[in-house]
Formats: structure tokens, sequence, C-alpha cells
């Protein structure tokens, strides 16, 4: 029986009325392996992945499939949304057998879980082939696959670890880090020269900020050349924003086509910290039209926000096909722009350089609106206005198409991703909107997704959480919070990271590894301990705490906080080989050198100071301050009546306090 039906995640739904046996991750299923001996087949995926749909398409809809499936396999489908930690282990094996990675990742393990063999994609009759062969092995030989299990369970619980404990570095090591990243750089097209491209938030904010600080022009100048091509390509949706997933090719022109949460989140943050730099107008307007988006499309009535847009949808032909909501022929553009169409061409390349399959265009830009109206002989302010007005038609026209499939659960690390996305618009724009969204947001993380007994649950839909959190869910609510009272002062925002931090040393932490696990030892173990390490499309875990804890060190003046975030971040950074997988590792290293600096501003005019240098780019500077008499540890004793001081330290030592911003700025130039 297809046990599917019984579940809330979009993706499990999606197959809930195939007809192989499906069953969730759980206890009961695990036990039900064991317990007759049978092989375990886990299917992962997400309701996004367009490879996904189609090998559910063609294999799991498929009668003789299910027929096979169900006779030698316990089947388990995962959403490795809400099941991170299910994901990483079995991807890890995955990677071990073929050194790949990707989804659909389908697995088959013993009766115990321990996988013996992987793969991702397959058609129909590969797939059963591949079946029986298993099965017939199992029967016949399962001492072989039994040795083979044992050996991968090994590699799976070393690989990724850091050997040896925590040594002392010199901040001077990132130099030689950068000198061999930039051999990746691509200076046509930004990002890296490889296809596909995937954007990296976390690599770029990381640039800029070691860019800003060291004064080196040529990084600054690559992250801007990069962040352009981003806004001009099809991988960032300019008819009502928003990016999607990554490109296909070199020139982000194509996208996969699905819009995640976590993907959109950190580039408002990133277009934000870059526009607070240097006041592009671009950037201005790509973080407008992604938070638009973001609110239209993913807001909910209770202040939290959905997870996804798929790639697929409905075409004219009434067949799900990726893609089909976004690209446009060259008779539809005519039709719908009319007299302007040759100036549109121009913008949008409806041309061979904006072609891509079946007479479909996809819109992206190659060249700036100034160079554009100075051929055409228009004021730019008039070629603006044009393209507002197209976007806005097109838009219209579009509207009226079948929308993407959405995936309306709720994560938690995702919203707190968002919410700091709206707050780093708030310090960039000064918009009281996004600081709206962002309170509303963290009130309902406090109120709807942290339990009475201290924990984070996962995921929430229907008006009800689930799933008890993973440390990528304390670890982003953490920061977030963070980020919101270094935007308003609410001390209560610092209280509640406190709480979560003390919960994840109580629950995560592993003293002999100096580092966090990926779950709960209040969770059922898994075949392994997971310790995510690596910072990826989303930075990794670990990364994000140790840099919450420097952070909450100071604040609370708490030494103990601060000796774990050195020894984390100690461990890592003299073993990273490949920087751009380390790179919020070392926005936390920057924390322990000379660039890192805190600010307290106290006094009634508190406020209107903290807006003021929210609006200016100091990546390095922790900010703090009451507008009346604090007991925050690093606000003791630093108030002052009818005044507003400013007090700037460095590697706790703190200079005079000063009653004027002007002076301070001169400080905080490196």
């Amino acid at each position: 029986m297809n046990e599917l039906k019984f579940e809330t995640s979009p993706y499990l739904l999606q197959h809930a009325n195939n007809p192989v046996h499906w069953k969730a991750w759980n206890s009961i299923t695990l036990a039900n392996a064991k317990e007759n001996q049978k092989l375990i087949l886990i299917s992962i995926g997400y309701s996004a992945c367009h490879w996904c749909h189609v090998m559910e398409h063609e294999s799991f809809e498929n009668e003789e499939v299910a027929k096979t499936m169900n006779k030698h396999f316990v089947n388990i489908k995962v959403d490795r949304e809400e099941r991170p930690d299910v994901d990483a282990i079995y991807m890890k094996a995955f990677q071990l057998m073929t050194g790949r990675g990707g989804w659909p990742l389908n697995v088959v393990c013993l009766p115990d879980g321990k996988p013996v063999w992987g793969g991702t994609y397959f058609r129909k009759n590969d797939w059963i082939n591949t079946l029986e062969q298993l099965q017939e092995l199992y029967q016949s030989n399962p001492e072989k696959m039994i040795e083979y299990a044992e050996k991968l369970h090994e590699g799976i619980e070393s690989l990724g670890l850091i050997d040896g404990k925590s040594t002392d570095f010199d901040i001077a090591i990132l130099k030689s880090f950068l000198e061999k990243w930039q051999k990746n750089f691509d200076w046509e097209f930004g990002g890296y020269s490889r296809a596909p491209k995937f954007m990296m938030p976390t690599n770029y904010q990381f640039l800029l900020q070691y860019g800003h600080l060291t004064k080196n022009e040529k990084l600054l100048e690559y992250v801007d050349l990069t962040l352009t091509k981003m806004a001009y390509g099809g991988i960032f949706d300019t008819v009502d924003g928003g990016f999607s997933r990554y490109s296909v090719d070199v020139k982000w022109h194509v996208p996969h086509f699905e819009k995640m949460a976590y993907d959109n989140g950190q580039l408002v943050s990133l277009y934000a910290n870059a526009y607070k730099l240097t006041k592009n107008e671009l950037y201005k307007e790509i973080i407008e039209k992604t938070t638009s988006f973001i609110e239209k499309e993913w807001s909910t009535t209770e202040g939290a926000f959905f997870s996804a847009l798929d790639a697929d949808s409905l075409n004219t032909k009434n067949q799900l096909e990726e893609g089909a909501f976004y690209v446009w022929t060259i008779d539809e553009l005519k039709y719908i722009i009319h007299d302007d169409f040759t100036l549109f061409s121009e913008v949008f390349n409806i041309n061979e350089f904006g072609l891509w399959e079946h007479g479909n265009y996809v819109l992206i830009q190659n060249k700036s609106l100034d160079d554009i109206a100075e051929k055409n002989s228009i004021s730019i302010d008039e070629l603006r206005q044009k393209k507002k007005n197209w976007e806005q038609i097109l838009y219209k026209t579009r509207e009226k198409r079948p929308k993407p499939r959405l995936d309306d659960k709720c994560i938690t690390s995702w919203n707190a991703i968002l919410l700091k996305g709206f707050v780093d618009c708030y310090k960039a724009l000064g918009n009281e909107n996004y600081l709206n969204i962002a309170v509303k947001n963290a009130h309902f993380i406090v109120n709807k997704l942290w339990s009475s007994e201290g924990n984070l649950t996962h995921t929430y839909k229907n008006g009800k959480p689930a799933i008890n959190g993973f440390l990528e869910d304390y670890a982003f609510v953490i920061d977030s919070f963070i980020s919101l009272y270094e935007a308003t002062f609410d001390e209560n925002w610092l209280l509640h990271s406190k709480n979560l931090i003390n919960y994840c040393l109580d629950h995560f932490y592993d003293e002999k590894k100096e580092l966090f696990r990926f779950t709960s030892d209040l969770d059922e173990a898994l075949i392994t301990n997971h310790f995510e390490i690596e910072d990826n499309v989303i930075p990794s875990s670990n990364s994000i705490m140790a840099s919450n804890l420097f952070k909450l060190s100071v604040y609370f003046e708490n030494s103990h906080y601060e000796e774990i975030s050195k020894k984390m971040v100690s461990q890592i950074i003299p073993a990273i080989d490949y920087p751009s997988a380390f790179s919020n590792w070392l926005m936390a290293a920057l924390h322990f050198s000379d660039y890192q600096k805190e600010l307290a501003i106290c006094g009634k005019e508190s406020l209107f100071h903290l807006k003021k240098i929210n609006q200016t780019y100091f990546p390095s500077l922790i900010l703090s301050g009451s507008e009346k008499k604090s007991d925050l540890p690093f606000l003791q004793n630093r108030f002052t009546e009818n005044e507003t001081l400013f007090y700037l330290c460095q590697n706790k030592m703190c200079l005079a306090p000063k009653n004027r911003i002007s002076e301070v700025y001169k400080d905080l130039n490196y």
C-alpha cells in the first residue's frame, strides 16, 4: 500500500497515487525492513526537481516497475528538504560510490539501512534491470553485499571530517587562498568558468567583504561583473523578480527554472550589501523586484514563507514542461510589444544571443541601458520607463498562463534566511515595509516553530509544526535574530539567540570533534553522525554557528562562546584546500583579525544614527546600542542621560567615547 497520502510534503504527495508501495521515512518503516530482512530502496528528491518528475512519470507511475519494486524492496520516499539529515548521509554514500551527486537520488540499502548501491535518474527498463540484479545478488551472495556495505560505511563516517585539532592560523593565509581561487574567475560573464553555473551567494559575500577590507579593486570589479551579469541573465526573472536555482550555460541565460527560497533570501542580502557599497541602481532594482516577488508569491498570513516554485508548468498542450511559464516566442512578443519591438529586441536580445530552443526566447540583457539609450538617441529616463512598461505588459500576459506548482511547506532555516534577507534590504534602503515583514516572520518563528521544551521544529504546514529541528534551523534563526537586533536594538532578539545557542551546546555540540552535529542527540540515530562543514549554495551550519558564537560572545562578554568559535575556525582554516567551498568559514575567520570592530551607540538618538550607519557598508562591524540604560553586558555603564555617545572597540580595547558620528566614521574606515 502507498502510504504517502498521509503525508503533508508536496513532494511526497506528488507520489501518493503511484502504484509503488511507498512508505515514509520513520521508525516503523525501518523496523519493518529489519524484521522482514528486505532490501530498502530509498528515493530522495524535492518538489521543484525536474528530473524527479521525469523519473516518476516514466518509472514510478508504471505498473511493471511497481511490481518489481513492491516484490523485492521496502520502498521509502524522502523529501530532502524535510529530511536534510537523511539526504546528507546517503548523498555522502553516493559520492563515495560514484564521485558524483544530484537528484533524484536513489539508494539501495541492506535491511539495517547501510547503503550498497546508488544512482540518480534511470529510464524504465534500465531501472527494472538494475533492481532485479541487486535483488538476485542479495539472494545469492549476501555476504558480498554486507562486506561492501561495511567498507562503504567506514568511508561515510570519515568523509568530510577534518583531521586533527584546532591550530593557530595567520589571517594572511586568506591572500594565498585568493590567488588559487581567482584562477577560476570568468571575466566575461562573472561567476566561474564552467557550466552549469550556480550563484553561490556566500562566495560573493566573502569576496565583496574581503575586497572592500583590503582595498582590492580588482576583486570588487569581479564581484560587480558577476552581480551585473546575473541581474542581466535569464536566471533573474526581470518580469516579476526572483532568481532561478542555476543556469545551464556560462552566460547566466537559460535557468533551471525552479525558484527556491534559500537562493532568493541570500541573494537579496548580497545585493543589499553590494548596494550599500556602490549605490548601483541596478542592484536596487533587483532588491525591489525580488522582495516584491517573495512577498506576493511566498508570504503567508501568519508571516511565514513558502519554500519554492516548480521548474515545470503546463504548456499550451496542457502538458508539464520545464520553463513553459517563463519563455516567449517571437510572434508573441511582436504582438504584445507592437511598435517598440525593435527597441525591445535590442534590450532583451530577441536574436540569436537570446534564443533558447524550439523557437523559445529567454529574456537576457548584455548591454547597459545607458549604452542602448545613447545608440538610439533617447534619454535614459525614457528607456527606463519603456522597460518598466514592457515588463508590466509581459507580467499581465504571463499571469494568464498556468503557474508553476507551489511547494507550500515552510522550512524553518529557509524562513530565517529570508528573514535576514529582508533585514538586510531594510538596512540598505531604509524601507520600513521590509523591517515589518522581517519582524512578523521572527514572531512566527518564536510563536509557531519554537516549542515550550526549547527545541525548534524544522517544518510547518497546515497550522502544524513537524520534525525536530536540525542544526541548520538553529544556526540560521540565531543569525537572523542577531541581524534583526542590529536593525532595531531590541534586545529580545539577542536573548532569544542566547537561549537557542545554549540549547545547541547542550544537544548538538561534540566536545571531542569541537564541532556541532547536524542532528540533535534527542533524535533517533541514523547510520552515522553528520557534521556539516563545507559551504555550498547554502553555507554550512557549522560555519554559521562559529560566527554566531563570536557575535554573542561580544554582546554577552562570554569567553566560553568565543573559545568554541575560535576552536572551530582554527580547526577548519588550516585544512582548506578549495577556498570556494569554505567561503563562510573565511568570513568567520575575519572575526579573529584586526578588521573586526564593535560599535556601541548609547543615547536617545541611537536608533537615528543606527539607521544611517546601517546604510553604509561596514562588513566587519558588530553593532549594539540602546536608547536607555541596558543590562546587556556589552552596554553596561555606557548610557549617559541627555547625550548620545559612540563607543568603538577592537580586540577588547575601546576608544574614548565620542559624541559626533563624523568622528566615528573616520575610525571605522580602514
